[in-house]
This record gives structure tokens, C-alpha cells and sequence, in this order.
């Protein structure tokens, strides 16, 4: 039986990230810390968990022992990008030789920079080297206006250009014809779920087109981030808060901006209720308008780095177990449990989007939707069915 060109896609994709979880799994083997040899501690497994879980200026992928002893790290650098006292620097990341304990100090532009914790400070003037206080905070150094194109901005970009490319060949297709081919054929469904499934039940079906493109955008942007995190490249977007609350800052923008009075009047004055009441519930509504941006980020921003966080620790299996069952069993256990979760994680990427993108719709019908529950007609004279009438077939 011939396999169709679209599951062979889909096959390949699932096992790259499958092979991809255990590439990251080899990664953690042989990895160092801090250039002091491989990491076989509680504490140096935890160190690097928490290391691989920030941001930072380059793409380790692994590292290994040359013939003459020495460590070798294999991956690519990313530019930094400063706005020093100077002015405006660049320079490559690879200047910092891997160091992350503000050791190395890189000569640019007329300052001094270190690598902290991968996060990079100008050193004051006159100083050679960083001096760290009591309160293990830099006394001679400070952060400059960082612009650099760290992990998780490149996988944004990347992301981003994935999207233009596949949907912008998606659009010229419909242009020619009205049933997609190749890739087009697997994202029709999904353009299809989401507003079918999403959009039209919370928002309602005259008034949900004017936000499909968020919607879509938001869904597509959340999933293949998640699932781009499961790739030994390590790439952790979703899981930056600085990202999570980006994007729970543009639901609230939308939400309030399309609020309609009916939606104002529930928030300062609740009808059919007494006066006494309504001056109770006005605060109470103001701080739902904030925890209601607040679930969405904190929930994407936790699931995905909660996934992340138990991959690595089954990948750690492999040496603290290493003692009870031996170098083949503790490394063919983390596999299985590490190839296992994996699995799950795809449907986690999958679920993290749909979430975020469903009640994104649901915040936005709340705040459009029409509470005197008044049907418009069309030019023939019958009722449109409004987002209460949606929701309710829909329920």
C-alpha cells in the first residue's frame, strides 16, 4: 500500500522530534559546566536544567573530549547588540568563548562587556574585571540597552517566517484554485478548526471574521514555537515570560478596545442588581479584567516550562541512576520515559495553543457580545444567530 507524501511528512517530523529529545538527552551526557568537566551532580544537573531553561546568546549543542584532553564545544554563536555608553556595539557571542561566569571580558566599541548568567553587562570605566557585592549583585558594572538576537528572539523570527512563507502560499493558492495542494492541504483544516471550533462559538458568527487573523495567528504562533522546543536545538519560547506576557497583553488590548457598552455597564454597574452590590462588584470587576490576561500567560508560561523541566530531570535518570542499574540501563530508561513524555509533549504543544487562542475568543466575545440578546435580521428577514445562540448549539 503506497503511503501518501503527507503522512511521510508527518512521520518524519514526529521522529525528528522524537530523535531530537534524545539527541538532547546525549547533549546532557556529555555536557560541561563551566568548563570544570561533565555534569554528574545533583547540583550540577540542577544548575543546568535551570541554565537551559533562561535565553541566551548562543546554541550549544554539545560538547565533547578532543584526543588531547581538551573540552570541544559544537554549536553557533548569535549576535549581541548593545547600547553601550558609547553608543551602539556588535559584536558575535563567540567573543565570550562559551563563558557565562562574567570571566571573559569582551574589548568593543570603546567598553568592556561580560557574559553573567547570560545576561551581559558593561563594565564601568577603568575596570578590568567584574566585582561582585554582598548581595551577589555587579558593583562595578551595569546593563546596557540590550538588543541582541538571543534563542528565543531567533526561534520568534523563525517562527514568524515560517508563517508568512506557509500562509502566504496558502493565500496565493486560493487565488487558482479552491482545494489546496501539499503543504496548504494539512493547514486548511486547521484554519478551518479554528474557526469553526473557536472563533464562531465564543465570538458569534456575525461579528467573529474581524478577529480571526489574531486568533489564527496566535494559535499557529503558540504551536509550532511548542514544538519547535522539542528539537535538540533547544529553543524555549513559550516558556520566556517576557513572551507569554506579550501576548496575553495583546488579547487584553483587543479586548478592551472592542468592549461595547454593554460590556462597560457589566463592569461599573451591574444591572438588576442593588446599589449597594454594584458598588461591591466595580472592584471586583476591574481585577477581573486583569487576572482574566494574568491565567493566560502564567498558564502557557508554566505548562511549557513544567514539560521542559521533567524532560530534562528523565534525561538525568541516566546518572543518577547510573549506579543502580549501570551505564545501559539508567541510559536505556531515561529513553523510554524521555521518549515516552515526549509524546505527550506534542499533544501538550498542540493543547497549550488551543487553549490560549480559545479563550482569547471567549474574552473577546464576552466583551462584544450584545446582553439585551436582540436578533438582527438579514435582507430576507430571518433572525442571525448571535453569540449567545452560537454558544448555546455549541454547548
Amino acid at each position: 500500500m503506497k503511503i501518501s507524501s503527507l503522512r511521510i511528512h508527518f512521520l518524519a517530523v514526529i521522529s525528528f522530534l522524537l530523535i531530537g529529545s534524545f539527541a538532547s538527552a546525549q547533549e546532557q551526557s556529555v555536557a560541561e559546566a563551566n568548563d570544570e568537566g561533565p555534569v554528574d551532580t545533583q547540583k550540577e544537573i540542577t544548575d543546568y536544567t535551570n541554565h537551559h531553561l533562561k535565553d541566551s546568546h548562543d546554541f550549544h549543542l554539545f560538547s565533547y573530549t578532543d584526543a588531547a584532553g581538551e573540552r570541544q564545544h559544537f554549536g553557533f554563536s548569535l549576535p549581541v547588540i548593545v547600547w553601550a555608553s558609547n553608543g551602539p556595539v556588535a559584536f558575535m557571542s563567540s567573543e565570550f568563548h562559551h563563558d557565562i561566569d562574567g570571566e571573559v571580558v569582551v574589548e568593543a566599541g570603546g567598553s568592556r562587556f561580560v557574559n553573567l548568567h547570560d545576561k551581559i553587562y558593561e563594565l564601568e570605566e577603568g575596570a578590568e574585571e567584574i566585582v561582585m557585592g554582598e548581595d551577589h549583585h555587579p558593583v562595578n558594572a551595569h546593563h546596557p540597552f540590550d538588543l541582541s538576537i538571543t534563542k528565543s528572539v531567533f526561534g520568534i523570527i523563525l517562527v514568524g517566517l515560517l508563517l508568512l512563507f506557509w500562509f502566504g502560499s496558502l493565500g496565493r493558492q486560493y487565488k487558482r484554485k479552491n482545494i489546496p495542494t501539499g503543504f496548504g492541504r494539512a493547514l486548511e483544516p486547521l484554519v478551518i478548526y479554528v474557526r469553526d471550533e473557536i472563533a464562531r462559538p465564543n465570538i458569534g458568527e456575525n461579528k467573529y471574521r474581524k478577529y480571526m487573523s489574531f486568533l489564527l495567528t496566535v494559535f499557529f504562533f503558540i504551536w509550532v514555537s511548542n514544538l519547535l522546543g522539542m528539537t535538540p536545538f533547544g529553543f524555549n519560547i513559550t516558556g520566556q515570560i517576557a513572551v507569554t506576557v506579550c501576548l496575553a497583553l495583546f488579547t487584553f488590548v483587543i479586548v478592551q478596545f472592542s468592549g461595547n457598552k454593554d460590556y462597560w455597564k457589566h463592569i461599573f454597574w451591574m444591572p438588576d442588581v442593588p446599589v449597594i452590590m454594584k458598588i461591591i462588584l466595580i472592584p471586583i470587576e476591574l481585577l477581573g479584567i486583569l487576572t482574566k490576561p494574568f491565567s493566560l500567560l502564567i498558564r502557557l508560561f508554566a505548562n511549557i516550562t513544567a514539560g521542559h523541566v521533567v524532560v530534562m530531570g528523565l534525561i538525568a535518570l541516566m546518572i543518577t541512576l547510573k549506579a543502580q542499574f549501570g551505564a545501559v540501563g539508567s541510559t536505556g530508561l531515561s529513553l523510554v520515559l524521555t521518549l515516552f513524555i515526549s509524546v505527550i509533549e506534542i499533544l501538550v504543544a498542540f493543547l497549550q495553543a488551543f487553549i490560549f487562542t480559545m479563550l482569547s475568543a471567549l474574552f473577546i466575545g464576552m466583551a462584544v457580545a450584545e446582553h439585551d440578546h436582540h436578533h438582527e435580521h438579514d435582507a430576507e428577514g430571518h433572525e442571525i444567530d448571535d453569540v449567545e445562540d452560537v454558544r448555546e448549539s455549541f454547548v
